[in-house]
């Protein structure tokens, strides 16, 4: 019989699965409901009991709920790598990121800044304050931040196209999801940190069978064809 599978995720993971999910459908009779949020929320609301068929979040996160008891053991699937990237204003001038230095430059040089908030928000700002640390200009960058509030209408993207700030950092994927920009690339060797995200059946499944479907499906090399066009590589 089919089943309804609902399926909390990353929101980097939005426009892989925009793509994919109705193939799944057609293929199996299942449903999939999506409910996107960053990786750091997700975890938190399974951690907290949210019932749920499968999840998205990062390596760590899936890893800490198996031992939590929310993610069932061995059913984990790394699906996809996803790199941070930078962006500027339609027709803006690009800066030179080509390394950490030429990066902290750019960084000192823009106005503002708009980023997932390292606080509740996508797992990018958290590894981007922790890369202004390295770089000693966090006490610099700190006036110039914009935090993006998290989920669809978090995307930097839109600050951009909305010109409420001069530069944006995200997740690729989540940058390449909003057209009217520029995207210069992703972040340099000493700045970049990837992200690993990772899919497991919720041991609150109601179709513990239909959950470990999709996952199967979402961990196929024809999955892994869609993530590399929407800016990630397969797991």
């Amino acid at each position: 019989m089919p089943s309804e599978i609902k399926l909390l995720s990353s929101t980097a993971m939005k426009s892989t699965l925009d793509e994919v999910l109705p193939k799944f459908e057609r293929a199996t009779g299942h449903k999939v409901v999506p409910d996107y949020a960053p990786s750091t929320r997700i975890a938190k609301r399974v951690g907290e009991g949210e019932a749920c068929d499968a999840a998205i979040s990062t390596a760590e996160a899936i890893e800490e709920l198996v031992g939590k008891g929310k993610i069932v053991s061995g059913t984990g699937v790394d699906i996809a790598r996803s790199a941070m990237g930078l962006a500027v204003q339609k027709g803006a001038p690009k800066p030179d990121i080509s390394t950490a230095e030429t990066f902290k430059q750019a960084m000192l040089a823009t106005k503002s800044l708009g980023m997932s908030n390292p606080v509740g928000g996508g797992v990018s700002g958290g590894l981007l304050i922790k890369a202004f640390e390295r770089l000693g200009i966090l006490d610099a960058m700190k006036d110039k931040l914009t935090f993006g509030p998290g989920g669809p209408a978090g995307l930097i993207g839109h600050f951009l196209v909305r010109k409420e700030v001069e530069t944006g950092i995200q997740q690729m994927p989540e940058l390449m999801a909003v057209p009217g920009i520029d995207i210069v690339g992703p972040l340099p060797d000493g700045v970049q940190s990837v992200s690993v995200f990772t899919v497991g059946v919720s041991t609150a499944a109601k179709d513990a069978a239909a959950a470990a479907a999709l996952v199967k499906f979402l961990a196929a090399p024809e999955t892994a064809a869609v993530l590399r066009s929407k800016g990630m590589e397969g797991g």
